[in-house]
């Protein structure tokens, strides 16, 4: 598995603390019962008035050594609980191998692209220009990667929101509105924390962190729980802020709202049945693409590789959007299998009838839309001619019927 993610992982120290891990825990077990029947011996000398002075020594000796192998036994634990949670999950079968991006599979197209026959504009220059953006006044007093929305975008994010609750809500999902900071044992249950210390916000003096995703609380929400294996599986829906630093992606999108410190989003997720686990994701994917069908957004969907796959994902596909002013497909969508990679982490069980064996439910999670980046698209595929912005139909009956966004001044 780490051959195929291309990923350097010191393997032969955690087989090392596993072994010496096992080692201790029999030796402390061996201690403890020759200690106990030390002072069971000792108790009945006493009874008895024999000399106990030997004894009293040996049970010293013993008490001594004890304690210095449960230091290193804590020690020893510390350092395989670290390596075992930043170890990466195990890939589906189905994942490509590859060494980079350039290795995913492209699974589908969907939507023609339509030839503009007049000079396009990007997202930034139509927002400024229509009066949607103020990136300015927001780097004035947030920094890079802010943005203040404004007027009919303010609306249009509303509205990609509202619509996008309604469908998931007609798909029989359960709406949730998380929070939006949660402590270190959930986030960590939820992702390898190491690894997305350049993404995730920390409340100083707090043993809280801003969510990058609703993912994050989604899936800790049952943690150390045993679930009603007849309930499954969960369907969820979540709506919240993300908050990220992006320290990671240092020269890319720097312009505009299509990679920034602060978006919404719209989230699936959903506790599975190991069996049932491929079909959810099948079916998730499915409505994250009927989703952008009814946006009227051309796409196409793509199977990551091995190298390209996250950490804690077994499998996943991209949903990748046509952007007409960068003539690219650019990422919308994330959708995720992580088996039961997180419900280990988060002790998250499940059985039908309680004289059953407990199981690890499978997690699954998938974006629906992730509305900035999504209207950075649709303000470029919907610009027009007149120097104006469509709004799809779908959307209109959350726009109080409005069907484009214009101003006087033309871009």
């Amino acid at each position: 598995m780490l051959e195929s993610r291309n990923f350097e992982f010191p393997l032969d120290e955690l087989i090392a603390a596993d072994k010496r891990r096992r080692e201790l825990i029999l030796q402390v077990e061996d201690l403890r019962r020759r200690k106990n029947l030390l002072s069971r011996e000792i108790s009945t000398k006493i009874k008895t008035h024999k000399n106990t002075l030997v004894d009293k020594d040996e049970i010293e000796g013993l008490e001594s050594e004890l304690m210095r192998l449960e230091r290193e036994k804590k020690e020893v634990e510390i350092n395989f609980r670290r390596l075992m949670m930043t170890l990466p999950n195990l890939l589906s079968e189905s994942v490509p191998k590859g060494a980079s991006e350039n290795d995913n599979i492209i699974l589908k197209y969907h939507g023609s692209i339509e030839r503009f026959d007049f000079d396009l504009k990007d997202h930034v220059e139509i927002g400024n220009a229509l009066g949607l953006l103020d990136l300015e006044r927001a780097a004035k007093i947030s920094g890079a990667r802010f943005y203040f929305l404004k007027n009919e975008l303010v609306r249009l994010n509303q509205a990609l929101i509202n619509f996008a609750l309604d469908f998931l809500y007609e798909k029989g999902y359960t709406l949730t509105h998380p929070p939006f900071m949660i402590k270190r044992d959930a986030i960590e249950g939820a992702v390898i924390l190491g690894d997305l210390e350049d993404m995730i916000y920390k409340i100083e003096n707090d043993d809280l962190y801003m969510i990058g995703t609703s993912e994050h609380s989604i899936a800790s929400m049952h943690m150390n729980e045993i679930l009603d294996g007849r309930t499954l599986p969960l369907r969820y829906a979540s709506v919240s802020p993300c908050f990220r630093k992006e320290a990671g992606a240092h020269g890319k999108d720097t312009k505009g709202i299509f990679r920034v410190h602060q978006f919404e989003k719209v989230e699936q997720f959903v506790y599975s049945r190991p069996e049932q686990s491929e079909k959810e994701h099948d079916r998730m994917l499915s409505i994250s693409e009927e989703f952008y069908e009814l946006l009227g957004i051309p796409y196409r969907t793509v199977l990551l590789c091995s190298a390209d796959l996250g950490k804690i994902s077994s499998k996943t596909y991209d949903i990748e959007a046509w952007m007409p002013a960068q003539n690219l497909y650019r990422e919308m969508v994330s959708c995720s299998d992580c088996t039961d990679y997180q419900a280990r982490r988060l002790l998250i069980r499940f059985r039908d009838t309680t004289s059953e064996q407990t199981r690890f439910v499978h997690t699954l999670n998938s974006t629906l839309v992730a509305t900035e980046r999504t209207m950075a698209c649709m303000m470029e595929t919907y610009q027009t001619s007149d120097r104006t912005i469509r709004i799809p139909e779908v959307l209109q009956q959350y726009m109080g019927g409005l069907t484009e966004i214009r101003r006087i001044n033309s871009f």
